[in-house]
């Protein structure tokens, strides 16, 4: 499974999320938009304006709950 996360740091919800997938033994890539200001002009072309946003398969699936549902959704 191909998980993207964009988070900041100093972010509790962005912390929360790692420790969930972590937990789940699900692997992701992590890409800090503070040392990337690309990829937030990006992510706000999309209207994500809160860290983290996760991306499953390419889908984005939001920020925290967002992650929460879809591994629910998947039985995981």
């Amino acid at each position: 499974m191909n998980i993207v996360i964009y988070s900041k740091s100093g972010c509790p919800n962005c912390v929360t999320a790692k420790r969930l997938l972590d937990s789940k033994g699900i692997g992701y890539e992590e890409y800090d938009i503070l040392k990337c200001p690309e990829v937030l002009r990006q992510l706000s072309s999309v209207g994500a304006k809160q860290m983290p946003q996760i991306f499953i398969e390419g889908q984005r699936v939001g920020g925290l709950a967002g992650l929460q549902a879809a591994l629910q959704e998947l039985g995981l």
